[in-house]
């Protein structure tokens, strides 16, 4: 069956993505069609035709920071399961998932209490990071596993951020009767600094 607008705008329609990605797969639609048409493979490009501006108002999952009740749950039930620390030391680093995924040990400092993040989206991210001390013994707990990163998978191999989502995010959640997802801990920081009065330069 030769391909027509109506395929590629239902792709865009049901697909569920916000604005800018709709705009990268707009791009990617006529970039397939330049090379269809250079190749005689097609006749027509039909990737211009493509409405994504009906989407404008579509926007990423909203992020919503965990509140106190919350987070007094998880403390509650961190022993059921290792990996609710993880969702903790989130919540009191405030750095994003895959940098804490990314972290070695040799990197984790902690008689000076802090940890190095030395890969991130932004030159801004590369910093040292404080280990509060309510999380602390997290850290120690994880520096015992066998493994070169801070955390891991129960084989002690690196723990790849979909397998965390999928494997040990999402259960926790569904298990603890929590709707997040893993960017609210980044959020849960800042609510927590500010409400605290810490320095917006700082935070």
């Amino acid at each position: 069956v030769q391909i027509r607008k109506s395929h590629l705008q239902a792709v865009v329609d049901k697909c569920g993505k916000n604005y800018p990605t709709l705009r990268k797969l707009k791009v990617l639609f006529n970039q397939l069609y330049k090379f269809a048409m250079e190749n005689d493979i097609c006749e027509k490009d039909y990737s211009q035709f493509v409405d994504i501006a009906k989407h404008k108002e579509r926007t990423e999952e909203k992020h919503k920071p965990f509140t106190d009740a919350e987070i007094k749950k998880l403390w509650q039930e961190e022993n059921r399961n290792e990996y609710i620390s993880v969702v903790l030391m989130l919540l009191y680093s405030g750095v994003r998932v895959s940098e804490l995924l990314d972290l070695k040990k040799e990197n984790v400092h902690l008689e000076e209490q802090y940890f190095d993040v030395i890969e991130s989206k932004t030159d801004a991210g590369i910093r040292k990071v404080p280990i509060a001390d309510r999380v602390m013994p997290f850290f120690e707990r994880w520096m015992q596993n066998g493994s070169d990163y801070l955390i891991c998978n129960v084989e002690s191999n690196k723990m790849i951020y979909h397998t965390f989502i999928r494997t040990y995010w999402k259960p926790l959640m569904k298990e603890l009767n929590l709707d997040h997802i893993p960017h609210d801990t980044r959020h849960t920081t800042i609510s927590l600094l500010a409400r605290a009065e810490v320095n917006q330069t700082i935070i």
